[in-house]
């Protein structure tokens, strides 16, 4: 089940009703204070109220309304559900859907209450005629149904009085089901609210990552990733959980009523008084804790702000490279700021792993932001802006926006000027995992050549991966023309048709034709990694001997056919682990048009360095 959209209404600073899509990977971005940490606690609310709690303060304060609405969207859903009995139906045969197919519940919270409690509701595209004095009949007990169904004039007769879904089915062919109105349709009382019972389970998994605050000892927010952990782990064998719960329950009614049997024996008026039933059902995330501790002894949770955010950080890589799990309920991750305390390389790598996640199929992963550098390392069509404007907020999608990326750094700017007063050129490439290869190769060559630029070493250079639909952006806005220093953009050529030209030639054509100083270059094999020797693949992947290929072979595809590794997996490792195993002389070999040395870190040097560079 996916997330497609939220919907705010009175909720803190959003007044007006605000409707936010979601992607599979979504970056919520705006500057401080605009509410994209309230979208997130909205999300909370509404999932789980417990990380955020719904408050008595929670409603707009500018409105003398004090009904907050939240709800949810969704897509995805089983097809076929078992509602209100043990007989199976559908959403769609139910007429629980909206107008566009989709599940769509709302919550509404009154805040003029003490103990405030959601009502719950589907918004839903039903025949009006079925609805007979402000009931739906997914809200009529089972005497209900049976009393209009014996009323109506059906053909053959009622199907079945014992099944539910099949009488509202038999009371729906009675009426013009073409004659559909949007209506909400209570879920958290009466018999309905045994739909809802049903349809809470089947949500995904919402788990909320909030940026570090101060704290004192007072507070409950622990970012330890562990937990989601546990709770991820308890999902993925929900089925014999509750296996074993139906285990318990059976042997201890059993007992029970053996018990009442011999206590009729004695006292037959208390033995019929008595029944025996299950109070409560067992809470499985609490019987389990877990943390990491260090060899002092000091839980994560007390460690510094910097150090959570790195095991935060490596969760999320490992979630990334985790095997899906194909019976396991769908899990949105929501992190909040989640560049906050960390290096600039593991910004990248963080960005690289959350694309990563994101790409699961029963994984959605939602980001806040207020640093354009962040958000430029991710797909331009997951940006939604958050605006305030006199009438209350706008939200800025790029799925029917092609000027976000222009709005984003018209608002907060491309970079603090602290790092733009430094930097001396921009380094365009692909992704995350060419960032990692092209600093790793320019140690290893500056460690020979003193006129090369370290890159991991210096804080004049800034690398940019901006490949697939955020390269037209970058390339046709410019946005850092205001800091007014050369570009270098560096792309793959990729596999080439007959009487095409490469996918990238047209973009790094439209740099070279500034003409302010901007280079542009494709590589003259068909990846970055086909700069790798193969020597060094081999002896990482233990290859039988004679392991080679071509400047035009897929090598990431080909070292996955020979191993128990993906495709994305082995692009990855290639680039952060494998090159940093080459030596001076094995780029040199494989790099046979001089490109690496003499024409991409040649230019990058002499921009930084003001002079021509000698190359070997």
């Amino acid at each position: 089940m996916k997330l497609e959209k939220v919907i705010i209404h009175n909720f803190r600073s959003y007044q007006d009703l605000v409707e936010i899509d979601f992607n599979s990977l979504t970056t919520i971005i705006g500057k401080n204070d605009v509410g994209k940490s309230t979208i997130l606690e909205a999300l909370e609310i509404f999932f789980n109220n417990s990380t955020v709690k719904i408050d008595s303060k929670d409603y707009c304060v500018t409105s003398e309304n004090r009904n907050v609405l939240i709800g949810c969207v969704f897509s995805g859903f089983d097809e076929e559900i078992i509602l209100d009995d043990t007989a199976p139906t559908t959403f769609r045969e139910e007429f629980l859907l909206n107008e566009d197919g989709y599940l769509e519940i709302h919550k509404v919270y009154d805040c003029s209450k003490k103990n405030i409690k959601p009502d719950i509701y589907l918004k839903a595209l039903y025949p009006t005629d079925a609805i007979e004095n402000g009931k739906f009949l997914i809200q009529l007990t089972q005497q209900e149904l049976q009393r209009k169904v014996k009323t109506l004039n059906i053909e053959n007769g009622p199907t079945d009085l014992r099944t539910n879904h099949l009488m509202r089915k038999d009371i729906f062919s009675t009426v013009d089901t073409n004659k559909l109105e949007p209506h909400k349709i209570v879920l958290h009382r009466g018999s309905s609210g045994t739909v809802w019972e049903k349809i809470e389970p089947m949500l995904p998994i919402f788990t909320l990552f909030q940026s570090d605050r101060p704290s004192s000892d007072g507070d409950s927010e622990v970012q330890d990733p562990m937990k989601v952990a546990i709770r991820e782990a308890l999902e993925e064998v929900r089925d014999k959980l509750d296996d074993i719960e139906k285990l318990v329950q059976d042997k201890a009614m059993s007992v029970a009523k053996q018990t009442l049997e011999k206590l009729k024996e004695m006292d037959p008026t208390l033995a019929n008084e008595l029944t025996p039933y299950i109070s409560e059902q067992p809470k499985w995330q609490n019987l389990f804790k877990l943390t990491l501790e260090g060899d002092n002894g000091i839980p994560v949770n007390k460690r510094g702000s910097g150090v959570r955010r790195l095991i935060l950080l490596n969760f999320f890589r490992a979630a990334a490279e985790k095997k899906d799990i194909t019976n396991s309920r769908d899990i949105i991750y929501a992190i909040e700021e989640p560049e906050t305390a960390q290096h600039p390389a593991n910004q990248v790598m963080l960005a690289d792993a959350l694309l990563e996640l994101s790409k699961k199929d029963n994984t959605q992963v939602i980001l806040t932001t207020h640093v354009p550098a962040f958000a430029s390392l991710l797909p331009i069509d997951s940006l939604r802006l958050i605006l305030n404007i006199d009438d209350g907020k706008v939200v800025m999608s790029s799925k029917n926006d092609e000027t976000v990326l222009e709005k984003v750094a018209e608002t907060l700017g491309v970079y603090p000027s602290p790092i733009g007063s430094r930097v001396k050129v921009a380094v365009f490439v692909e992704g995350p995992n060419d960032f990692s290869i092209l600093k790793i190769f320019s140690q290893i060559i500056a460690s020979r050549n003193p006129n090369i630029v370290d890159l991991t070493n210096t804080d004049e250079v800034i690398i940019i991966p901006c490949g697939g639909d955020t390269l037209r952006g970058w390339v046709e806005n410019q946005y850092l023309k205001q800091l007014n220093i050369p570009e270098i953009h560096i792309y793959d050529r990729d596999v080439v048709k007959e009487g095409e030209e490469p996918k990238y030639e047209k973009w790094c054509r439209k740099v070279r034709e500034r003409n302010d100083g901007s280079v542009a270059f494709l590589t003259s094999k068909r990846e970055i990694e086909n700069y790798i020797h193969p020597d060094v693949i081999k002896e990482f992947y233990s290859l039988e001997d004679g392991f080679t290929f071509g400047p035009d072979d897929d090598v990431p595809n080909l070292i996955a056919s020979l191993t128990r590794y993906s495709e994305s997996n082995v692009k990855k490792k290639l680039n952060n682990h494998v090159a940093q195993k080459l030596t001076y002389e094995q780029i040199k070999e494989m790099d046979t048009e001089d490109d690496i040395e003499g024409k991409w870190f040649a230019f990058i040097s002499q921009c930084v360095n003001g002079n021509l560079v000698e190359t070997s």
